[in-house]
C-alpha cells in the first residue's frame, strides 16, 4: 500500500444496530483504501442490544476497547482512555474521528493527550432534550462546549441538529459541516412473501416501527397510538422490530392487544420488514436523523413521525409522509388518515423513494467525508499529492 495514505482512527462506544453503526461501516467500506488507512475502535454492546457486526456479517476488523461502552463508569472510563492513548501512539493517526457522546469525549481527550493533528466528531443526534434531568443536561452541555473548542470539525447529521448545538453554545458555525446519513437497501421481496416470512396477515393494513425500544423512542406512546388507531381502523396490525430496555412495556401492551400489536425482535433483513409495510411510524421525543425513516423511504414506504430533531429533513411533510406533534391524538389522526387513503399513501411512498435515493445514498456519504478529510489533509500539509478542495472553499470563490 502507498506510504502516504491518511491514517484515520475511528472511535465509537459500541456498534449496536442503529444509524451510527451503519454510517461507520459505510465509511470503512467506502473510502478508498489507496488513500486511507482506517482503524475502528469500539466497545461491546449491552445485553439487550444486537451487535451490528454480527447481524450485517461485515467482516471488517474491530479493535476492541473492553472498558469503552455506553454507561459512564469512572474507573472503566479511565481504563478506556488509557487504552485509547496506547492505541493512538501505536497507530499515529492523522485524524481522530469520534462517533457518539462517550466515545467523543474519551477519543478527543486521547487525541489531545497524544497530539493527534486533526480531530473530528460526528453528532448523530444530541443529548440536549429528553435524556437527562436539567442539572445533568447542563453538565453534558458544558463538557461538549469544552470538547468542541478542541475539535477541528464538528459533523452534524442534519441542519436542525447543528442549529440546536450552536444555540446551546456548542461549537462555532464555522466548525460545523452537515453530512447526512447514507445507506442502501437490498432488493425488496414481494409483499406476499415478506408478510409470510414475518408471520403477518396478507390482507390487513400493517404499520411498522423499527429501532431500539428505549425511553427516548417512547414505546409507551407507540402502544397508546396502536390502541387508539385500532378504534378507527379495526383490522390494523402494528409490527415492532427491535429490542431494548423498555421491551417489557411493549410486551405487556401486546398481551392487551394480541391481534393488533406484534413484536418481531431484531432482524437483519429490514428490507423484508419494509416490503411488508403499508406505513412506518416513529414516536420519539428526540432524534438525530433516523435511519429507520431513511430505510422506509428507500423502500417506498410513507411514514408518520414526530417533528423532532432533523426528522423534517427526512420526511417532507405532506409529500413523503406526515409530521405530527408528540401528542398521541395527533399521531393517531395522521396514522388513521393515511391508512384510510391508500392512493395518497402510495403516492407519498413513491415520492419518499425518489427523495431518499437522491439524498441519502452511501456514495454521497463517502464523497462528503472524503472531501472533509481531504480539506484537513490540505490544511495540515500531510498529503503530498493533489487533493480535492473543500466544498466551502469552492463556494467562497464562487
Amino acid at each position: 500500500m502507498p506510504d502516504d495514505r491518511l491514517r484515520v482512527m475511528r472511535v465509537i462506544a459500541r456498534m449496536n444496530i442503529g444509524g451510527p453503526a451503519v454510517q461507520v461501516l459505510g465509511l470503512l467500506r467506502g473510502l478508498d483504501p489507496d488513500r486511507y488507512d482506517q482503524r475502528l475502535y469500539a466497545g461491546h454492546v449491552q445485553g439487550h442490544e444486537a451487535d451490528h457486526h454480527q447481524w450485517s456479517d461485515s467482516g471488517l476488523p474491530t479493535y476492541r476497547i473492553a472498558a469503552l461502552g455506553r454507561r459512564v463508569r469512572p474507573l472503566d472510563d479511565l481504563r478506556a482512555l488509557a487504552e485509547l492513548v496506547t492505541a493512538v501512539r501505536e497507530f499515529r493517526p492523522h485524524i481522530m474521528h469520534t462517533h457518539s457522546a462517550k466515545a467523543g469525549a474519551l477519543g478527543r481527550l486521547a487525541a489531545a493527550i497524544t497530539g493527534v493533528p486533526a480531530r473530528v466528531h460526528t453528532f448523530h443526534g444530541h443529548l440536549l432534550h429528553g435524556y437527562f434531568p436539567r442539572s445533568v443536561t447542563r453538565l453534558v452541555t458544558t463538557a461538549e462546549r469544552c470538547l468542541a473548542a478542541r475539535t477541528d470539525r464538528l459533523v452534524a447529521v442534519g441542519r436542525q441538529v447543528r442549529d440546536d448545538l450552536i444555540e446551546a453554545g456548542i461549537g462555532r458555525p464555522g466548525q460545523f459541516v452537515v453530512v447526512p446519513p447514507g445507506t442502501t437497501l437490498p432488493d425488496l421481496p414481494d409483499r406476499a412473501a415478506a408478510r409470510e416470512r414475518l408471520g403477518l396477515p396478507r390482507d390487513r393494513p400493517v404499520v411498522v416501527s423499527v429501532g431500539r425500544i428505549t425511553g427516548i423512542k417512547r414505546p409507551d406512546r407507540l402502544a397508546a397510538v396502536a390502541r387508539e388507531v385500532r378504534e378507527l381502523v379495526p383490522d390494523v396490525v402494528f409490527a415492532v422490530f427491535g429490542e431494548g430496555d423498555r421491551l417489557g412495556e411493549l410486551r405487556a401492551a401486546s398481551r392487551e392487544l394480541p391481534d393488533t400489536l406484534r413484536l418481531g425482535g431484531w432482524r437483519s433483513d429490514v428490507e423484508t420488514v419494509y416490503a411488508a409495510a403499508d406505513l412506518a411510524l416513529l414516536t420519539s421525543d428526540n432524534e438525530g436523523m433516523p435511519m429507520s425513516l431513511i430505510e422506509a423511504g428507500l423502500a417506498g414506504v410513507a411514514a408518520v413521525a414526530t417533528r423532532v430533531g432533523s426528522v423534517a429533513e427526512v420526511i417532507q411533510d405532506g409529500r413523503t409522509g406526515v409530521l405530527a406533534s408528540v401528542d398521541v391524538a395527533a399521531l393517531t389522526r395522521c396514522t388513521a388518515a393515511l391508512l384510510r387513503d391508500p392512493a395518497r399513501r402510495e403516492a407519498m411512498g413513491r415520492a419518499a423513494r425518489a427523495y431518499c435515493v437522491e439524498q441519502f445514498s452511501t456514495d454521497r456519504l463517502v464523497a462528503d467525508t472524503d472531501r472533509l478529510y481531504a480539506a484537513l489533509a490540505a490544511e495540515g500539509g500531510w498529503w503530498p499529492r493533489p487533493v480535492r478542495r473543500a466544498p466551502e472553499a469552492e463556494e467562497t470563490e464562487r
